[in-house]
């Protein structure tokens, strides 16, 4: 949620015990849905929604998880200054969403915490207990929430320790967390915490008990005065065939400064768990050195992937950032072959051109944009998204091929593409990059998953559908697509077929909360069985472009601001209205 060549310090969360019905959406006419299903429309910013995360409960396939960040508790716009639209402190933004029908249908539900969903204005809000859409625990632990969701299934341990998945599964809900306003419980601005259930349908239902189903959150990093933790992802070794079944892993950028991610050294992280989540131990797998001007070590390295094959080998890949208008940076990958006690040296595996055509100011500082004048920031669009073939929940019948997916700009802001790469020997060689966009599409964010038994490959995209706009007047598009491959027997990806498109939206109507610019997080998400595969992305078909806001935008980025809009009072009502929308998709080559 946070992270770039500059971060903004935005978002949190909330959270303790439970009331109200969870709401519910069925799939629609078209094969998708919105997953995020409990906010608000017409209120800004409780309707935005962005950066999802998917999985599936490997022993369980009808079961899927989503996370997102969620502002469906926070302050409206018109409590106090109508022109501004905090971050609520102390309220948080972790998303959770269930479905028991493979990501047909989608529950969100509700507990009780810390909230401002009642704060309309026009008097100042004072957040208090009531009602909460996110992750229930962090404000009883001293703990505020701040979004970028990870979300993994695992086996459940027993009473004497031991994996299996006949105890049951056990759902990871990774999260940045920082302190409650009134506490200092942490070290730093930001840790990295995981909640965790083994009864994802009574936590489905919301209220007391859904909420008691939640285990206290526990921090997985290691924290001093000066550790920023940032874009985490979590994984659970699911192949019952792995010597390391049930480890848990969290992989994550750790900024150590107190530039608060602006500045050097900032390394790889890897936070690994044996116990099923209650302690952790910290590795730093990549050199700390943060040097636009040194190639071997770059501009930073972020937007991690983490995932594990049939043998337990642990693979963590990572964007090494570049500095230029695009920046030409790398795929690193780091392996570990004995459960994250020890990790190989970082090996470049190819270039990953960004995105960066056009560099905008933020509010704070500036960001790459990819769609125009005050367009959302593209901070990862060449981050790789890796899905490996382990065969869960067995681990039988894994071929533990490799897939790599990113958005790459290497030939310009008129043709973004969407990559993919494949690998069939542990990450050893690569194939060369493919594009697999349709055509007038511009990747934006892209996501893959292999079916575990490396029959099928889904791959989810995010792209604009108009080009790098250099005003805020023209209308433009955003577009979420979902493609299928089949896998031949030596590993190559065949017969992509479009099995989705989704509904295209105005991205203008999405905002930061500060308005300046446009807001879509920074990843979509796949999770795929031997039978359908599902995808989750970023959409901005319900939001309504604000005139106003476009006029406040330009004026901001030529330096010469008008008088700012209360977006409440000058803009539709569904203005910021971006939604998480996703899709269930059988196999269509059986």
């Amino acid at each position: 949620m946070r992270f770039g060549r500059h971060i903004v310090i935005a978002g949190l969360l909330a959270l303790v015990a439970g009331v109200v019905s969870p709401a519910v959406a069925s799939a629609q006419v078209g094969g998708d849905t919105e997953v995020t299903v409990g906010s608000n429309d017409n209120i800004f910013s409780q309707n935005k929604q962005n950066e999802p995360a998917v999985a599936i409960d490997a022993a369980h396939p009808e079961v899927v998880v989503a996370g997102a960040n969620d502002n469906i508790d926070l302050e409206a716009c018109n409590a106090g200054d109508p022109t501004t639209c905090p971050f609520t402190p102390g309220v948080g933004t972790s998303g959770v969403y269930f479905s028991f029908d493979r990501g047909h249908s989608w529950t969100q539900p509700t507990y009780t915490g810390l909230t401002a969903r009642d704060c309309l204005g026009p008097a100042a809000c004072t957040p208090h207990p009531g009602p909460i859409g996110t992750v229930p625990g962090y404000s009883e632990s001293g703990l505020t929430s701040g979004g970028d969701p990870a979300v993994a299934f695992g086996p459940r341990p027993g009473s004497n320790g031991n994996f299996s998945w006949a105890n049951g599964s056990r759902l990871y809900y990774a999260n940045l967390t920082n302190n409650r306003p009134d506490s200092e419980t942490i070290k730093g601005p930001f840790a990295i915490g995981v909640s965790r259930t083994d009864d994802v349908a009574t936590a489905a239902r919301g209220g007391a008990a859904g909420q008691a189903a939640w285990m206290p959150p526990v921090i997985a990093s290691r924290q001093s005065s000066t550790t920023f933790s940032d874009k985490e992802q979590i994984w659970a070794d699911n192949a019952e065939s792995s010597p390391f079944f049930g480890n848990t892993y969290v992989c994550f950028a750790s900024f150590r400064s107190n530039s608060q991610g602006n500045a050097a050294p900032q390394p790889l992280t890897v936070a690994v768990s044996s116990d099923g989540g209650d302690a952790w131990t910290q590795h730093q797998v990549t050199p700390a050195e943060n040097n636009p001007f040194n190639p071997r070590h770059g501009f930073g390295r972020s937007g991690c992937t983490v995932r594990t094959d049939s043998h337990g080998v642990v693979y963590v890949f990572a964007n090494q950032f570049a500095v230029g208008m695009p920046g030409s940076g790398a795929h690193l990958m780091v392996k570990s072959f004995n459960g994250g006690k020890n990790w190989t040296r970082p090996q470049t595996l190819f270039t990953a051109v960004d995105t960066c055509f056009l560099v905008q100011f933020d509010g704070t500082g500036f960001r790459c944009v990819e769609d125009g004048v005050a367009g959302a920031r593209d901070d990862l669009s060449a981050a790789p998204s890796v899905s490996i073939a382990n065969g869960a929940p067995t681990g039988t019948g894994a071929t533990n091929e490799i897939v790599d997916t990113w958005v790459d700009g290497r030939d310009g802001p008129a043709v973004v593409h969407v990559f993919t790469s494949y690998s069939t020997n542990g990450g050893a060689t690569w194939s060369a990059p493919a594009a697999v966009e349709r055509a007038g599409d511009r990747g934006y964010y892209s996501a893959a998953a292999l079916s575990p038994d490396g029959s099928d490959l889904y791959l989810v995209y995010n792209a604009f559908t108009t080009p790098l706009l250099m005003d805020t007047t023209t209308p433009r598009g955003l577009v979420g697509v979902v493609l299928h491959a089949d896998i031949t027997a030596g590993g190559a990806p065949v017969n992509w077929t479009q099995i989705h498109r989704g509904a295209v939206g105005d991205p203008r109507g999405s905002s930061q909360n500060n308005q300046v610019l446009e807001f879509l997080g920074d990843y979509v998400y796949a999770a795929a069985t031997n039978d359908y595969g599902v995808a989750v992305w970023n959409d901005t078909r319900n939001a309504a472009d604000c005139p106003a806001i476009d006029a406040w935008r330009a004026s901001v980025q030529a330096g010469s601001p008008i008088a700012h809009p209360e977006p409440q009072n000058d803009c539709p009502a569904t203005f910021g209205n971006s939604d998480i929308f996703g899709g269930s998709f059988p196999d269509p080559t059986p």
